[in-house]
């Protein structure tokens, strides 16, 4: 299978999409990250899933890759007598511990083990911000609030607490259950809600024991202050808007998307954009203006990967959305006045073997007019390194480890494929090399390609060989 654009695709599954047709139209569409949303469905879909997905590399010749997304230590209120209540601005309401359904003055707020990190003034946001609560008074089993804005109240309703790490395990005994299930399987990314800083992936890392890559979602203000420690511990990250855009000001967020990808190039991990970014098409057949101007200014900002959400998992047109966002992403990879993705070196002398040839590898593609970079790796580690200069062609990551393959899908411009052969020399590694680009169509006879490895072949860490090849014509090798 052959993709035309660089910028990789994520689409969550659920009820509009857990078919095994769906399923493959999605991959064929462009879908190059499965998302398996934990805080919906239940295990047997997910498995099933699962299986479909992994059902497809043999058939189209192209490794597929699955993200976990557990749901997170997310807070909510109880429940209330009348199903819902109105809140006028400037009276009282109070969140306490008694289990009794609420009232229009006060309902449960089952978690105890925060009220003594709130203070007053402290404000809770409900329901996506929708209501907005001042505390005016802090107690050991209740917190007296004042309503700052006239508003409904329902049932279960969420609640953000912006600038303020409470002390809260990032991973639920129901994420935890859902974490061992998802290894199982064997997904390949997980992806951890309400990250505050980096111990909570050191913890999940200590967990997961190298079985799959971690991503961390950032949708705190106390995550974004914490961005350089999160990036430097985790292996990707997520900039989930949604939860973000609740826990601080809307005008803020843009200003903080690109600052995270920045620094995500800046450490070399992978970075997805996420939530609402074609949202008018869970009804609507094409996306707003805003909404394309959205997923386009994501990928001019070099972002590896944009997050289809509700948008594929509950919508009525799955596979128009993919084939609408592989569009956009197209064009936008084609202007050549303004997509220039090549980040300025930090710290350009303190490199290894690794930063050096991938380096050497960007200069000679570009002067040699090559059409591919090819990457042998084991680890994925050349791999990652050479999508972090954002090449100016398509990267082709061959790895003889598939774990390896599935994980490099997500990065920005790799196409990722396992290889049963292992070179052991050189002349086997730009055979290997040539005859998958063409198998690939990535190439045709007489076009250049630039070729990574290491010696000796199949150890990782090793990458020290750079080779400049020229594409036979098949009759031509005979």
């Amino acid at each position: 299978m052959k993709r035309n654009r660089k910028a990789k695709i994520l689409a969550t599954l659920g009820p509009a999409s857990s078919d095994k047709k769906i399923i493959e139209d999605l991959f064929v569409a462009g879908c190059d990250v499965f998302r398996l949303n934990f805080s919906h469905g239940d295990l047997e879909t997910h498995r099933k899933n699962y299986e479909n997905i992994r059902s497809l590399e043999e058939k189209h010749n192209h490794a597929s890759c699955i993200l976990a997304d557990l749901q997170g230590p997310k807070l909510r209120v109880g429940t209330f007598k009348n199903t819902k209540e109105n809140l006028v601005k400037g009276q009282s309401f109070v969140l306490d511990l008694s289990s009794e359904p609420g009232d229009n003055n006060r309902v449960n707020f089952p978690h105890e083990e925060i009220y003594d990190f709130l203070t007053p003034n402290s404000i809770l946001l409900v329901n996506d911000g929708r209501i907005r609560l001042q505390i005016v008074e802090q107690k050991k089993d209740s917190l007296i609030t004042e309503v700052l804005n006239d508003a409904e109240i329902s049932n279960n309703k969420g609640v953000n607490i912006p600038d303020v790490i409470l002390p809260i395990d990032a991973l639920t005994k129901k994420d935890k259950s859902d974490l061992m299930k998802a290894l199982d399987m064997g997904v390949d990314w997980v992806a951890l809600s309400f990250v505050q800083q980096a111990e909570d992936i050191h913890k999940i890392k200590k967990i997961i024991n190298n079985k799959a890559l971690v991503m961390a979602k950032i949708e705190k203000p106390s995550a974004v202050k914490n961005i350089d420690d999160i990036i430097n511990a985790a292996d990707g990250i997520m900039i989930a808007r949604g939860d973000l855009g609740v826990e601080m000001p809307t005008e803020k967020v843009p200003i903080v998307q690109k600052n995270i990808i920045k620094r995500c190039r800046h450490f070399g991990k992978p970075v997805v954009v996420a939530t609402q970014m074609l949202e008018s098409m869970i009804e609507n057949l094409v996306p707003t203006r805003a909404e394309a101007s959205d997923v386009a200014n994501a990928i001019y900002d070099g972002t590896d990967a944009v997050m289809l959400s509700g948008e594929s998992a509950v919508g009525a047109h799955p596979i128009e959305v993919v084939r609408t966002m592989n569009k956009i992403i197209e064009n936008i990879e084609n202007d050549k006045n303004n997509y220039n993705l090549q980040i300025t070196q930090e710290n350009i002398d303190d490199v290894d073997n690794t930063d050096a040839i991938t380096l050497a590898a960007y200069s000679i593609a570009k002067k040699s007019d090559a059409k591919v970079i090819i990457t042998f790796s084991v680890s994925g580690r050349t791999t990652t390194r050479m999508a972090r200069e954002r090449a100016p062609v398509q990267i082709v990551g061959l790895s003889p480890n598939i774990n390896t393959t599935r994980k490099m899908q997500l990065y920005w411009g790799v196409n990722s494929c396992h290889t049963q052969e292992d070179a052991q020399n050189a002349q086997d590694m730009v055979n290997i090399a040539c005859s998958i680009a063409k198998n690939k169509k990535l190439v045709k006879p007489g076009d250049n390609v630039v070729i990574s490895a290491g010696v000796p072949f199949g150890s990782a860490g090793t990458t020290n060989l750079l080779r400049l090849a020229e594409i036979i014509a098949d009759e031509d090798l005979k």
